[in-house]
């Protein structure tokens, strides 16, 4: 029961973050809104990780958590040479 509801709250936070990056004015607005869509993705695999008890889960997991984190490093150094705008 609990997790439905976690799992509800990640989906409509999942929808604001597309929403922003749609709507987003600029660049690094949405490189933001795209880090915190990834962080919930990531949120909602560790629900799903307790839901199960499968440990599989926790692998993808640390997958997504990882070239989450590597593309968002890429785009930042891009932003910083191209410069915000």
């Amino acid at each position: 029961m609990l997790t439905n509801v976690l799992l509800g709250l990640l989906a409509a936070a999942a929808g604001l973050c597309l929403l922003r990056m749609l709507r987003g004015g600029s660049l690094p607005d949405r490189v933001v809104a795209l880090e915190t869509l990834l962080v919930t993705v990531v949120c909602g695999i560790a629900v799903l990780a307790a839901r199960t008890g499968s440990g599989l889960f926790l692998d993808v997991l640390v997958v997504v958590a990882l070239l989450g984190f590597t593309g968002t490093a890429l785009v930042a150094r891009f932003i910083e040479r191209r410069g915000a705008r």
